[in-house]
């Protein structure tokens, strides 16, 4: 296999773990939402209107889906990184590892510091963020590994 297509491979198997980790990080977030009685967090919808300009929307419909669209692009969007370091040579764990110091590490840049932050907040937000990686390392893992593909590994 050349680099091209090792890296090629690696980005789709990374899209696709991206996918199945942003779908149980939705899953977890969803349910410590619902036992705590809080609204679902508005930080993807934030974060991308601050990138592309969005200063309002139409009502509170357009501003949830579009929060909805941008939750599952960027957790899709993640799992890149996490082929590109299984490409750099890091071994599963540290690759896991660092993908969820990157995306923890990002994610905080687009809510207030965590100095401001109650100390539960900040578990919580760790744990919905590590579901994330853990569950995109092994899917990506599964991927790799031929047992998430027809036939064996690609």
């Amino acid at each position: 296999m050349t680099t091209a297509e090792k890296l090629a491979s690696s980005i789709g198997k990374g899209l696709v773990a991206g996918l199945i980790g942003t779908a149980t990080m939705t899953v977890s977030s969803t349910v410590e939402a619902r036992l705590r009685h809080r609204k679902p967090s508005s930080a993807p919808a934030r974060a991308t209107a601050k990138v592309l300009g969005i200063t309002s929307f139409a009502d509170d419909i357009a501003q949830a889906r579009f929060n909805d669209l941008a939750h599952w692009s960027y957790g899709t969007a993640w799992g890149v990184v996490r082929g590109l370091l299984d490409t750099a040579g890091l071994p599963p764990r540290a690759a896991t590892a660092a993908h969820a110091a990157a995306v923890w590490g990002s994610a905080l840049d687009i809510a207030p510091p965590a100095i401001f932050w109650a100390p539960r907040e900040i578990a919580i937000d760790a744990f919905h963020h590590t579901v994330y990686a853990i569950t995109t390392g092994i899917a990506y893992e599964l991927l790799s590994n031929g047992r998430g593909t027809p036939g064996g590994r690609p």
